[in-house]
């Protein structure tokens, strides 16, 4: 049987995009969990998720955190919220994670050259993740509310395929996908960056909590230092479609992680609320770690 110490270092990671967990791949790439004293590794490969991801506590971060195979992972702010409201309560926000990372709604057609072009057409995202949240509030400014239409594709490399099909007319995409898109002849439409939560299961106390993002942050200065070492791991998730070289790196930056304050949860959950993706039962002290 582990011991308790055991439980308390070892944490498993169910994995996001690695735009977003860049920082995670650096710090083990230099062993920097393991000189802090913490087990760390991943779940699951990021690669072996369900691309067409419906169901959201099914798909593959959150199923396996739910089910207690993970002790942390990442999405977006938003999603951040929604997923501890789903989900049997496991878990809070301990931060907002290091990636300030870019959607862009991008498409191949010509007729769309601004946001107010996008009334009435369907623009393919993934349902509650960064692609979802982020089309509603870049659009909501130019085009009235009920002509702003989403439509669920799932990940990001199928909303770009789906759009080189034909069969929508513009994405909303993040890294490496902007930098491809842009690279196979599409137009940016509009972009807007944010940042996303790390979730932690109740198991990590405060001490491990502290140590990991101090790790976070050193893999942080890191990439700060040298992105152009460490994009490889970005664009590995497009194939052989783009290379590092070919990564645009304003579309990402790194910072350190951020304690999720109160100034900053509730503008984020009213926001939620006033659009009906929250019926508002929850407080900054029901999902955010104190």
């Amino acid at each position: 049987m582990a011991s308790v110490n055991d439980l308390v270092t070892k944490i498993r990671i169910s994995p996001n995009p690695p735009v977003f967990d860049l920082p995670v791949l650096v710090a083990l790439e230099h062993g920097l969990f393991t000189k802090a004293g913490l087990d760390v590794d991943y779940s699951v490969k990021y690669g072996d998720h369900d691309k067409l991801e419906h169901d959201v506590l099914k798909r593959q971060k959150e199923a396996l955190f739910e089910a207690g195979s993970a002790e942390s992972f990442n999405v977006c702010e938003w999603g951040g919220i929604d997923r501890l409201e789903r989900g049997a309560g496991r878990g809070k926000i301990a931060a907002l994670r290091p990636a300030i990372a870019a959607q862009a709604i991008v498409s191949f057609d010509a007729q769309l050259q601004s946001p107010r072009d996008l009334a009435g057409v369907a623009i393919g995202i993934n349902d509650f993740t960064g692609s979802h949240y982020t089309t509603i509030g870049l659009l909501e400014g130019a085009i009235p509310k009920d002509e702003i239409v989403t439509t669920h594709i799932g990940a990001p490399e199928v909303r770009l395929q789906a759009m080189k099909e034909g069969r929508v007319r513009a994405v909303t995409v993040m890294e490496p996908f902007i930098s491809l898109a842009l690279k196979q002849g599409a137009h940016l439409i509009a972009l807007t960056f944010y940042r996303g939560a790390e979730i932690v299961s109740p198991d990590l106390q405060p001490l491990d909590l502290d140590r990991y993002f101090k790790v976070l942050d050193q893999a942080v200065d890191l990439i700060n230092a040298d992105f152009k070492r460490y994009a490889h791991y970005i664009v590995a998730i497009a194939k052989d479609d783009i290379s590092p070289e070919e990564l645009d790196g304003r579309f990402v930056r790194y910072t350190h992680a951020q304690r999720y304050s109160p100034e900053l949860f509730d503008p984020a959950y009213h926001w939620m609320k006033d659009r009906g993706f929250t019926d508002g039962r929850n407080s900054h002290d029901t999902l955010v770690v104190s």
